[in-house]
């Protein structure tokens, strides 16, 4: 039952922090402009790198975070249920991910800004936020847990009696008194 509860208060913290990754991608992402025209609102600039900019800036903010999760969850599963943590923190992540890209795509926080181009006022306001590569929605959980793997590989190894082979003894015996060189 206490794997069971681990599991979900982990899944649960990391779909609320992906609520606040959400918000602070809309607040940080930049936004393509759209000008409305007679057919519906059009993209002011089809050359904009912004749509690319969106979602490294994702992948950017969701992977920092990610990190930080997989640092917090290792050390929390030192008290003994790695396993639930390291579910939760796979099934939180994509959970994070995906609450994220729906916050930061309803929270608009860009300003609207007015173009004057050859005499005439022309209303750009900012376009949506959403992800054109969805893979980066799995930078969050894949950073998790491969953080939580390798320092759980890096304390596995140096608690490992394999690092001191034979109880740290020598097998050979002590080689004092022994000349390399054959004299």
């Amino acid at each position: 039952m206490r794997h069971a509860r681990d599991f979900a208060v982990t899944v649960l913290a990391l779909g609320i922090l992906g609520v606040v990754a959400g918000v602070l991608w809309s607040t940080l992402a930049p936004r393509p402009p759209y000008v409305m025209t007679g057919q519906g609102p059009l993209l002011a600039d089809p050359s904009t790198q912004a749509l690319i900019a969106d979602d490294g800036l994702f992948a950017a903010v969701t992977g920092v975070i990610g990190l930080a999760c997989g640092a917090v969850g290792y050390s929390l599963s030192r008290r003994g249920r790695p396993l639930a943590i390291v579910l939760g923190l796979a099934a939180g992540g994509l959970l994070g991910s995906y609450l994220a890209s729906l916050t930061g795509g309803a929270v608009n926080l860009a300003p609207a800004a007015d173009v004057v181009a050859s005499g005439t006022s022309v209303s750009l306001f900012p376009g949506p936020l959403a992800l054109t590569a969805t893979g980066v929605m799995f930078a969050w959980p894949t950073l998790a847990v491969g953080l939580f793997f390798a320092l759980e590989g890096i304390a596995g190894y140096r608690d490992s009696p394999l690092r001191t082979p034979f109880g740290g003894r020598d097998p050979y015996g002590p080689l004092s008194g022994y000349d390399i060189s054959g004299h």
